[in-house]
């Protein structure tokens, strides 16, 4: 365990995008037009996000992505400096457009997702400052730059370095590829039953945990998180909150628990502290920016039976 003294160190390795996101009423089938209740424009992505998060808890974040050869990345700089990121490790793939997306969220807080991303970008990961992974206290990947992610993974090993990977939904072999290699191998639901082929998440998440020696855990939404420890399954409840906006809501959990494990706060701890986090983010629109405060989780914890 590296020296707590100093802030939490992360770095996040994943895909960046630049979203704008609408709250309407109802998502309508098509062709409809639908009017807006709000509007907000964020930089964001699965490591991204989380990154954003573990910022805003307390902690200290640089993330490294690709971005195009366009006015927008240098917006998606700004703005994630505004933030306090360390945003240096952006890389400019020449002759390429930066992602963009568009999110409209309903009433219920569900969401339709239209990203787009160009073809074009060069997937290498060798302009990636590996070296720089020794002065942090976990790297945090996504799975939607596999080449970036595994380059990274492979590096923290070799430096000792903790890993978290946020196993979403993705291709069976990308997952096979990347979850092997993380200390901390924390899933949605949905990418444990991608990857297991096993609906019933507690009997998925033993399969996994049978042939990885480190920790294995879902993130299962208002259910909360399920991770296995001694050979068994335990549970950390999500809050009971009115949901507004479901987007970000796992990377805000995986900034979360990323920040409460460098601290030193136990599995339990750490699992509940980032399951009050998001289940707070659920209660505000805009995406990954409905993160809430240290002092709302710990006053909710506080609250909390």
């Amino acid at each position: 365990m590296k020296n707590l003294r100093r802030q939490p160190q992360l770095v996040a390795v994943g895909a960046i995008c630049n979203t704008a996101i609408y709250q309407v009423d109802t998502i309508e089938p098509a062709p409809a037009k639908v009017m807006a209740r709000q509007r907000c424009t964020v930089v964001d992505g699965m490591a991204i996000s989380a990154a954003c998060a573990f910022q805003k808890l307390g902690g200290q974040s640089r993330v490294w992505a690709r971005v195009g050869d366009d006015p927008e990345a240098q917006a998606m700089r700004q703005a994630l400096a505004l933030e306090g990121v360390n945003a240096s490790g952006l890389h400019t793939v020449p002759g390429a457009r930066s992602s963009h997306a568009t999110v409209i969220v309903d009433a219920l807080g569900q969401r339709l997702v239209v990203p787009f991303h160009d073809p074009q970008v060069d997937p290498s990961p060798n302009w990636l400052p590996l070296a720089d992974l020794a002065s942090s206290d976990m790297l945090h990947c996504d799975v939607r730059w596999p080449q970036g992610a595994h380059a990274a993974l492979l590096a923290a090993r070799a430096q000792g370095v903790p890993t978290m990977v946020d196993g979403d939904v993705a291709p069976r072999e990308v997952l096979e590829l990347l979850m092997p290699l993380a200390d901390y191998a924390v899933f949605s639901d949905a990418g444990l039953r991608a990857y297991t082929g096993e609906q019933d998440v507690p009997q998925a998440l033993r399969q996994v945990a049978s042939r990885h020696s480190r920790h294995v855990g879902a993130s299962c939404g208002e259910d909360g998180y399920f991770w296995v420890e001694d050979g068994q399954v335990l549970h950390a409840p999500a809050m009971q909150v009115k949901v507004v906006d479901t987007l970000a809501a796992g990377d805000v959990f995986h900034g979360a628990l990323a920040l409460a494990i460098v601290e030193g706060q136990t599995m339990a701890r750490a699992a509940r502290f980032a399951c009050v986090a998001a289940s707070l983010k659920c209660a505000r629109f805009g995406g990954r920016m409905g993160c809430p405060t240290r002092e709302d989780i710990e006053q909710a914890l506080h609250l909390s039976p």
